[in-house]
C-alpha cells in the first residue's frame, strides 16, 4: 500500500490536493495510506517551501499548486517495488491475475 502524505497549513490548494489525491485512488480502486501533515517542522524536513507538498512512499513528487490529475494518476500507478507483483504487468494467464 502507498503512503502518501499532503504537507501544507491546511489552504484551499492543500484540501484540495488530498481530496483529489482521495478520489483518484478511490476511481482507480487502489489502496493507499493519505495523511495531511501540518506541522512545520516535519514540512520543512521535506525542503518543501511552497505549498501543497506531496510526499509518496517517503519521496517529494510535488511541491507548490495544485497537482493534475494527471501526475496524481501516475503517482498512484508507479510502483514501489513492493506486494504482489512490485508492478509487474504480465499476468499469470490461468487465472487472469498476476502474483497467483
Amino acid at each position: 500500500m502507498k503512503n502518501i502524505k499532503v504537507l501544507g497549513s491546511g489552504c484551499n490548494n492543500c484540501k484540495t490536493t488530498l481530496k483529489l489525491i482521495g478520489d483518484a485512488a478511490k476511481v482507480a480502486g487502489i489502496e493507499i495510506e493519505l495523511e495531511k501533515i501540518e506541522d512545520m517542522p516535519e514540512i520543512m524536513s521535506y525542503g518543501v517551501l511552497p505549498t501543497p507538498g506531496v510526499v509518496v512512499d517517503g519521496k517529494l513528487v510535488h511541491s507548490g499548486g495544485i497537482p493534475s490529475k494527471d501526475s496524481i494518476n501516475d503517482w498512484l500507478s508507479v510502483s514501489t517495488g513492493n506486494g504482489c507483483c512490485a508492478g509487474n504487468t504480465d499476468q499469470n494467464t490461468a487465472s487472469g491475475k498476476c502474483c497467483s
